[in-house]
């Protein structure tokens, strides 16, 4: 079993965050985490799609909306 955790261990550590170790050595912070700014971006652009699909599906008033409750209440 330690072989197979090692050979996970080498598939992530030398190879697939391999390019995120040259982003850790840069002078510039700007640059060094301009990874994190364009996944921060594209969340907020999520996060502001979902909610414009939410409020245009509030405003078309296609949800039933009545209290009800369980039959055991």
């Amino acid at each position: 079993m330690t072989s197979l955790f090692r050979g996970i261990e080498d598939l992530f550590v030398n190879y697939l965050f391999a390019p995120l170790d040259y982003l850790r050595f840069m002078d510039s912070w700007w640059a060094a985490n301009a990874l994190n700014w364009i996944l921060a971006i594209i969340g907020f652009s999520g996060f502001i799609y979902w909610m414009l699909q939410l409020k245009a599906y509030n405003d078309n008033n296609e949800e039933d909306k009545t209290v009800t409750s369980h039959s055991y209440l």
